[in-house]
């Protein structure tokens, strides 16, 4: 809401104090677009930074049902080009508040790693699904055509497609997720996968004699790509990822399955929160949550989950602590039966360690002893050495460090890289690098130091 109280200069006294590291890279498009409005507070001058955010988030209140927080501070960054690709909610304001019709005119676009970020309102679902099956129809670049490239010509295609097809492409989807589960991202599953995706195009071309099938035709194959998308996420390859994504949102609409949409979704906003960018996660699980009334208990779950971390890493800890108790309380409806297959992973331990982290985030003392106690029955429940599992010890290994208990998290950060041994996972590299950086924050007691030898061996060389 506006804040105009706040500045006590001019908005041309602003820009002519301010210098920039790298002037090269300032964002002049947005610059330029903003001084083209006038001030409503200074005569004679252009439209200011936090005048352009108050409006922005006016506008985002008014349109998205959606508190923002945005400030002249974060303008003052996204006109450096510091931030070249900020939230969905952030972009739709300043699209219309600046009065124009794309990002690219505003001098947004994704690059590094927040090019990995794909949103639903960048997503021309017809026109992507026309491009992916049109044979030629659309000039495809060749990123895309990685991906969506034919499959081998001794491939047999089905001339019509029933229900055997449709559980075929389910099945190889839970083989190679629950593979990914255990085992991590490999090189191997992932082309492997990747080749069934590109299959699974072929078969979309295909005759279905009834409008159900070719319903659960979509929906099986947004199972599919989503499956892929996840594992190209894990081994952050992240362009990969985002397009898999897309595809499997845009098969999850046109199937009109909203529990397959909302877990995509929800999958696009991990994604966001492990680039740093929870304010896009929260973006991603409240456009997963329309019509929640069409959602099972175990998605609803999920995606308060999700929307706990976000919070938590945001400070809204009010909110955070009602984000877990909603997923509490709908997890506890989960029934035997009642989740969708892209769901089957979602267990009591997943529920566990996902508002456990969310907790630990909040960095109370009451939290931080409540979501350890969560994380370590998610890793007791776990069972078996998997992913998950390795990811929750690495993060409890770091809780203990936080609180100074040594002796614990010398335990299970050693357990987790043993564990470590038999998962492939970009994601665990990242947590076990941020285990040894905290772990050199300590101390040089006999444990830590036993303990930041074991992790420096179990990651790669720098």
């Amino acid at each position: 809401m506006p804040r105009n109280d706040q500045r006590t200069t001019s908005p041309k006294d602003l820009d002519m104090t301010e210098r920039s590291p790298n002037p090269e890279k300032w964002n002049h498009r947005l610059r330029e677009a903003r001084m083209r409005m006038k001030s409503t507070l200074w005569p004679d001058s252009e439209l200011s930074r936090q005048e352009l955010a108050d409006l922005v988030n006016r506008w985002i209140h008014q349109n998205m049902q959606q508190t923002s927080a945005l400030d002249a501070g974060y303008i003052g960054k996204l006109e450096r080009g510091e931030v070249r690709w900020p939230s969905v909610a952030y972009r739709a304001g300043l699209r219309a508040v600046l009065g124009v019709d794309t990002d690219t005119e505003l001098g947004f676009a994704p690059r590094g790693r927040s090019s990995s970020i794909v949103t639903v309102n960048d997503v021309n679902r017809k026109q992507f699904l026309t491009a992916t099956f049109g044979m030629g129809a659309v000039a495809l670049s060749p990123a895309s055509l990685a991906v969506l490239s034919e499959p081998a010509r001794t491939t047999p295609t089905p001339s019509t497609i029933g229900p055997a097809e449709i559980n075929e492409i389910r099945t190889v989807a839970q083989l190679f997720g629950a593979l990914d589960h255990r085992c991590g991202s490999s090189g191997l599953a992932r082309d492997a996968l990747a080749a069934q995706v590109r299959y699974s195009l072929i078969l979309l071309k295909a005759h279905c004699p009834h409008a159900d099938l070719r319903a659960d035709l979509f929906s099986a194959v947004a199972f599919l790509a989503g499956t892929s998308g996840f594992m190209a996420f894990d081994a952050y390859d992240n362009q990969s990822a985002s397009r898999l994504y897309r595809l499997a949102l845009a098969c999850a609409e046109d199937a009109g399955d909203w529990n397959h949409r909302a877990i995509i979704l929800a999958q696009l906003g991990r994604q966001a929160f492990w680039l740093e960018d929870p304010d896009s996660t929260l973006t991603y699980i409240e456009m997963a949550q329309v019509r929640a009334d069409r959602l099972t208990p175990g998605i609803r779950a999920m995606l308060s989950g999700v929307r706990a971390r976000a919070l938590a890493r945001l400070g809204r800890t009010e909110d955070a602590i009602s984000a877990v108790g909603h997923a509490d309380e709908q997890f506890g409806k989960v029934t035997t039966g009642d989740a969708p297959p892209g769901l089957y992973w979602f267990t009591a331990a997943q529920h566990l360690a996902e508002t456990g982290h969310a907790l630990v985030d909040l960095a109370s003392p009451k939290s931080i002893v409540e979501g350890a106690g969560r994380i370590t029955r998610a890793i007791d429940t776990h069972g078996d050495v998997s992913r998950s599992r390795v990811l929750s010890q690495a993060r409890l290994a770091m809780v203990h460090l936080s609180t100074g208990d040594t002796a614990a998290a010398s335990t299970v950060g050693s357990a987790a890289v043993e564990e470590a041994e038999s998962v492939r996972s970009h994601r665990v590299t990242i947590l076990l690098a941020l285990l040894r950086r905290s772990v050199e924050q300590h101390p040089a007691r006999a444990e830590v130091a036993e303990l930041h030898e074991r992790v420096t061996m179990a990651l790669p060389p720098a």
